[in-house]
């Protein structure tokens, strides 16, 4: 560490600590990725199932097009967003940024004019590569309309051009990015020109919250930060070279940056990204390229274990671990999924963009604790359940679950005061989210501090009403918020979406449902919306801000209605 680094809160005896316990480390993430191409040269390391990469071969294509983007102009500091699907180019392209320590601000595909303005905007983004074109949606024309209003994006950079649309493209000014790799210098020369070494506590990454409450966020991380993280998950996952990791979850966002590129990296395993789900597609390519471990939202492993069902051929005993991440996961689809998959560790794994994970299970844990937690802090991290003091809460009792330890970001970027909003007296990062631990340091996340129902004063547990409704054999997917109650304050609402070929149930149905499984009847629903689907973010967490909306405007205009 160096005078000049800006390393947040934290003080100079956690650098020391950290660097001491072997949680953060003077290796960059070239140097990481240089060894793998010494010490694994022709392993393949990454497959989308149209490309392929070995270690060498990314190293050598990632110079290249560092030294490229450094002859176009983009220097350390400089933010390039990428917005990338689960290809094998986002390998090459994170890794020459890194390279030249030019922060990668990466952008989910779903994520179109508005958001994706908002995050240019936000993180001064000066460069953009995206998709010539992706299902259907032209990506780098979208970057050259926001570059037109924006202060600071310059340059736009296509990936995967078409030959005939090349010309196109350059007309606009948009480059396409095979032309900026060099392909006329030596291997030797191109650290002699590039002439620069990224420091691990430099800034790395700006990772953008996926916005279920409010605006999303830039959360501002290291490479230590992130590689802490990642080098305790290998731990935690027992994973080796030998591992396969299967990554449908987007590589541009938390889960999959940290578990498809950086957990496998650091091992030297190899990874399988997914750009576009498809159940019945991953069952063929799990069994194909042998995948042996994912972390992905829940929804990911519930579909993939409907469509084992309907394809009993389907060969899943690869699989050696599969972690549930993003939201909590419902006992009954635990107990489903580890019925269907009797080879492999079902795992809960609790995290936020700000200090990515913050509890998981094992896998060599005991696998109950799956079903009945969300895992612990991992070693090195510290993990309490706070009140509104800030202070640890007495065990059992819930409260805001609040982290400390060496993956957390440095900032939010341009939010000072939402960054120290953040922190307790004893310098616990709180999560907005509600949790409880139990006497050997295990959590349960029970919701969002916003996410409760607070009726006639009765605080009312979503997470309890949702994870006892999970077990209803016609629901596909459900969510339950907060409506407005003029006289109670709030009631429990919930909003269905119905199995294929199923009735959705309605109020009493479920009332019913729920009280004969000991739920009391105050936190039963009170109101049922069915819908199609549910909105989620790309890392699929349900958007219930937009259901508190749609319920309450739902009930605003039925009151205007019976008003007149």
């Amino acid at each position: 560490m160096t005078d000049q680094k800006d390393l947040g809160r934290y003080t100079a005896a956690d650098v020391d600590n950290y660097y001491a316990s072997g949680q953060w480390s003077q290796d960059n993430y070239t140097d990481l990725l240089k060894a793998r191409a010494e010490s694994h040269a022709d392993k393949v390391f990454v497959t989308d199932g149209v490309n392929s990469l070995t270690f060498a071969e990314l190293y050598d294509a990632s110079q290249r097009l560092a030294l490229g983007l450094r002859r176009s102009g983009v220097t350390a500091g400089d933010r390039v967003a990428v917005q990338l699907p689960n290809w094998a180019e986002f390998f090459t392209v994170a890794s020459a940024l890194a390279r030249i320590g030019a922060v990668m601000v990466p952008i989910m595909p779903i994520y179109r004019k508005d958001e994706v303005a908002h995050v240019v905007s936000d993180a001064g983004v000066s460069v953009a590569i995206a998709p010539e074109g992706f299902k259907g949606f032209k990506y780098a024309e979208m970057f050259d309309e926001i570059r037109s209003d924006s202060d600071t994006l310059t340059s736009v950079l296509a990936v995967r051009v078409a030959d005939e649309a090349r010309e196109a493209l350059r007309a606009k000014n948009i480059g396409v990015l095979d032309d900026v790799a060099v392909a006329d210098v030596a291997a030797d020369a191109i650290d002699a020109e590039l002439d620069f070494r990224v420091h691990p506590d430099d800034p790395y990454v700006i990772v953008y919250t996926s916005g279920t409450t409010s605006r999303p966020k830039g959360c501002l991380h290291t490479f230590n930060t992130y590689a802490s993280s990642s080098r305790a998950l290998v731990i935690a996952f027992g994973q080796t070279e030998a591992d396969v990791q299967f990554g449908p979850s987007p590589i541009t966002h938390t889960t999959g940056l940290v578990t498809s590129v950086l957990v496998p990296l650091i091992v030297g395993a190899a990874t399988h990204v997914m750009a576009e789900w498809n159940p019945a597609q991953g069952l063929v390519e799990i069994e194909k390229f042998r995948c042996t471990a994912s972390v992905t939202a829940t929804v990911f492993l519930q579909t993939l274990i409907a469509a084992a069902e309907q394809n009993p051929d389907a060969d899943l005993s690869s699989l050696r671990v599969w972690t549930c991440a993003g939201s909590p996961i419902p006992s009954a689809v635990v107990e489903n999924a580890k019925a269907k998959l009797p080879g492999a560790s079902i795992l809960s794994l609790y995290g936020r963009s700000e200090n990515l994970c913050t509890t998981t299970c094992t896998a060599d844990g005991d696998p109950q604790r799956a079903i009945t937690s969300d895992g612990a802090a991992l070693p090195g991290a510290e993990v309490k359940i706070v009140g509104p003091d800030g202070l640890e809460v007495p065990r059992g009792e819930e409260g805001d679950i609040a982290y400390r330890g060496p993956s957390h970001m440095i900032t939010y970027l341009n939010r000072p005061d939402d960054t120290a909003e953040l922190f307790t007296p004893e310098g616990f990062s709180r999560s907005g989210d509600l949790g409880v631990m139990d006497a050997d340091g295990f959590v349960r996340v029970t919701g969002r501090t916003k996410d409760i129902v607070i009726r006639g004063g009765m605080n009312i547990s979503v997470r309890e009403v949702e994870d006892k409704l999970a077990t209803h054999p016609d629901l596909a997917a459900l969510a339950v918020v907060a409506m407005p109650d003029p006289v109670l304050g709030e009631k429990v609402c919930v909003f269905v979406v119905a199995n294929d070929g199923a009735i959705a149930p309605g109020v009493d149905e479920l009332r019913d449902f729920l009280t004969d499984r000991g739920v009391a009847i105050q936190k039963t629903p009170e109101r049922v919306e069915v819908v199609t689907s549910l909105p989620m973010t790309a890392t699929g967490k349900i958007q219930k801000h937009l259901l508190r909306k749609q319920i309450a405007d739902a009930l605003q205009q039925a009151s205007a209605v019976g008003a007149h």
